[in-house]
């Protein structure tokens, strides 16, 4: 709901207990969720969460782009701690294929734009979509082809002008590039399926799936902050596209966002914390805020309603999962951002987002650990009027509150599937 890094791996993983089909529709190996289960921590990129859970079927739908070395190197790391994962990971023929140009390209564009760099994971993401636009893409489909060798050598040549004619670099190699690339080819066969076909069937027989985001909401390439935004639709909206399956299949929208608010990256933040405020707050290793895919400090500050109002809307979220509570444990003073003074919408441009002066309520901390709880009721009286503040000022209700990495750090305040938990 937010700029991603809101635990939604751990929410992802607690649903898809449930669920039959897991199935991720965009982004790539720059996103990243983090999952602690049975006292093991797991960190995912490209492969979706629910692949821990040995009777889910799990999908990358065509609407991602796959860097092949980073998702040979998951399912590497899958094998070594002994996850099944054969015929239960699907990949669309229809994703598209990062190659090292991209990431080339990705790296001289950012220092090229100085003041004005967005923050990039540099991991060709960017000009990976862009040549998906622009129709210079390769796909999941022609990387197993034939005439994959011809349709590179062609892209390549192209890419090369660019770099060396407008960055004035050394071009890159097409034989090496080639041999590596047919070998990922042969690598991924295994993994290639028809998914738009098995999630429609799956769908006609009304089992339980589950669409798994990436980023966050205002990372979205269209409604985000843009530019400090990601290259692909991370709304709601996106799962329809990006897996190829029709919105009318989508019943139930469930925003994930922490307790506070969090930014990696450049751009504008209005209720970032500062550096005295932030000395109240856990240290970034103990909060566990550090980016899973960067390993960078995330910024932090409080929580933002108005961020998360507009977040609600532009998702249709019909409620929200609550993150990280704990970390407020031992602050005595905690504020929520209600509204921007003089806006009654959230600014589209960047300067506009610089000018925003929050208004602030202070609520009183709690003071005591909410670790501990097993069920709502047990979170102390000042943690449970936070959460219900924040309910009344974004206008949907919690369904869940993390209280921590663990899976059995959660309270459910929802029936999902109809039968998860009592």
């Amino acid at each position: 709901m937010q700029w991603g890094d809101e635990g939604k791996g751990k929410v992802i993983d607690l649903l898809s207990e449930r669920a039959s089909h897991i199935a991720r529709s965009q982004g790539g190996n720059n996103a990243g969720h983090t999952i602690v289960a049975k006292g093991q921590e797991y960190k995912f990129h490209l492969i979706p969460s629910g692949i821990l859970y040995p009777h889910t079927q799990c999908y990358i739908g065509g609407g991602t782009v796959i860097d092949p070395a980073s998702f040979l190197q998951e399912v590497e790391g899958l094998a070594k701690r002994s996850v099944s994962f054969r015929g239960r990971l699907h990949l669309s023929l229809y994703a598209h294929v990062v190659f090292p140009y991209h990431k080339k390209l990705d790296l001289l564009s950012e220092e090229s734009k100085g003041l004005f760099a967005v923050g990039t994971t540099g991991r060709g993401i960017g000009p990976c979509y862009a040549d998906k636009a622009n129709r210079w893409g390769i796909r999941v489909a022609d990387l197993v082809a034939p005439n994959f060798a011809e349709r590179l050598k062609v892209t390549l040549a192209a890419k090369n002008r660019e770099i060396t004619l407008l960055y004035g670099c050394e071009p890159l190699a097409y034989e090496p590039m080639c041999e590596e690339y047919q070998g990922y080819a042969k690598a991924l066969l295994e993994f290639i399926a028809p998914v738009e076909d098995l999630l429609f069937e799956a769908s006609q027989r009304e089992d339980r799936i589950l669409f798994e985001g990436a980023q966050g909401a205002l990372l979205d390439t269209t409604f985000g902050t843009y530019p400090y935004v990601t290259s692909s639709c991370t709304l709601a909206g996106g799962m329809a596209t990006g897996m190829g399956i029709g919105p009318s299949r989508i019943n139930r929208v469930i925003g994930v966002t922490k307790a506070y608010t969090t930014r990696v990256g450049n751009g504008p933040f209005p209720t970032e914390l500062t550096q005295a405020q932030l000395q109240h707050f856990p240290g970034h290793a103990e909060a566990r805020e550090l980016g899973t895919t960067t390993g960078r400090k995330r910024r932090m500050g409080w929580f933002d309603a108005c961020l998360v109002r507009h977040a609600l809307k532009l998702n249709g979220a019909d409620s929200l999962a609550i993150t990280k509570l704990d970390i407020l444990d031992g602050i005595d003073e905690i504020f929520i951002c209600s509204g921007y003074r003089k806006m009654k919408h959230f600014p589209v441009t960047q300067e506009e987002l610089r000018l925003a002066e929050p208004i602030y309520e202070s609520h009183p901390g709690w003071k005591a650990s909410t670790r501990s709880a097993f069920v709502y009721d047990d979170l102390p009286s000042k943690a449970r009027a936070y959460l219900r503040r924040i309910e009344e000022l974004i206008g949907v209700p919690i369904s869940i509150v993390s209280t921590g990495p663990e899976r059995e750090k959660t309270l459910w305040l929802d029936d999902f599937f109809g039968s998860i938990r009592p």
